[in-house]
């Protein structure tokens, strides 16, 4: 059972009418419903490529946040062999919106870091809801220098809604420790790819998201602050998140048109919650790609390019 958005309607009333019918043809075997249902499944289809082809921003940040989307832990699962998950800051404490550690991608050795959202109430407040503490950041920084140290490419996905701004957090650092990852980020002399599977948001996105190619699945999102929080912040007014979402420019198409990521990675038809091992392989297949092009790169090289890339975002607009 799929959880509808609310621009979804036509198609879960198509939906829910296919369900009726092939529980009525389970109830009574007399009753013939295979032709109706196969002419209501070609609706959903056609509804389906008619709503998908013309998202607007809003539209694609709930799509991004759909709760059946598939998460860090889906793709650490499909992606990674041998995945040695490592906890703890070395400082504080472990915080579980962050996930790394060392795993092996297609036979190669690497470093894997990302944002776990959780998938259901329990798994959502173990992870804080995917919005890391400072000792988060900390323990990046920690898999990125062993990363550096052994030579091994790092491999980021990026789903948060941006770092935790509590008072604990702040407390401890979080802005020093968002800067450090990202200075850290821009230091490696090892190949780093970015993916944005979900939510890219702020700082707490960027921080594990500065690699050599930057990557953005079709309805992922990446911004510098959420549509919620800046309509508080320009009108004093939440509600006006769709009219936010729009100004700020934060769909995949926005983002390539101004070269702030590398490319698009292509859903299904409905979303990757739809087809998420169909997803998670074509993002393997970036991944690989971009290591492909990046591991004979020397290091230093590696390290400059990064860092001009980052330098040229916006110079040529």
């Amino acid at each position: 059972m799929h959880n509808y958005l609310d621009f979804e309607k036509p198609i879960s009333d198509l939906e829910a009418k296919i369900r009726e019918l092939k529980k009525l043809a389970e109830e009574d075997e007399s009753i013939d419903t295979s032709e109706e249902i196969s002419r209501l499944e070609s609706r959903v289809d056609e509804a389906m490529v008619e709503i998908y082809s013309k998202l607007n921003a809003w539209q694609k940040t709930q799509v991004a946040r759909h709760p059946q989307r598939p998460h860090f832990v889906d793709y650490a699962e499909a992606l990674f062999t041998e995945f040695i998950p490592l906890a703890g800051d070395r400082k504080f404490a472990e915080d579980a919106a962050i996930q790394a550690g060392l795993a092996r991608f297609r036979g190669q050795p690497v470093a894997v870091i990302g944002q776990e959202k959780g998938n259901d109430t329990k798994s959502r407040i173990k992870h804080n809801f995917g919005s890391p503490r400072p000792e988060g950041y900390r323990k990046a920084i920690r898999v990125m220098e062993m990363a550096d140290r052994f030579g091994l490419p790092v491999i980021t996905l990026i789903d948060t809604a941006g770092a935790y701004p509590g008072v604990g957090a702040e407390e401890r650092g979080q802005a020093e420790a968002i800067a450090r990852s990202t200075e850290m980020c821009l230091g490696l002399k090892v190949p780093m790819v970015s993916v944005v599977i979900g939510e890219g948001g702020s700082g707490g996105a960027i921080a594990i998201a500065t690699g050599n190619r930057v990557y953005m699945l079709e309805h992922a999102i990446y911004s510098v602050i959420s549509p919620e929080g800046a309509a508080s912040i320009l009108w004093r007014d939440s509600t006006r998140a769709k009219e936010a979402a729009t100004n700020m420019k934060i769909t995949a198409e926005d983002l390539k048109g101004l070269g702030i990521i590398d490319a698009i990675i292509p859903e299904p038809v409905g979303g990757a919650h739809r087809a998420p091992d169909r997803v998670i392989g074509m993002t393997g297949d970036v991944i690989a790609t971009a290591l492909a092009e990046l591991t004979p790169i020397p290091g230093d090289q590696l390290r400059t390019d990064r860092r001009q890339k980052f330098l040229d975002i916006g110079r040529n607009l």
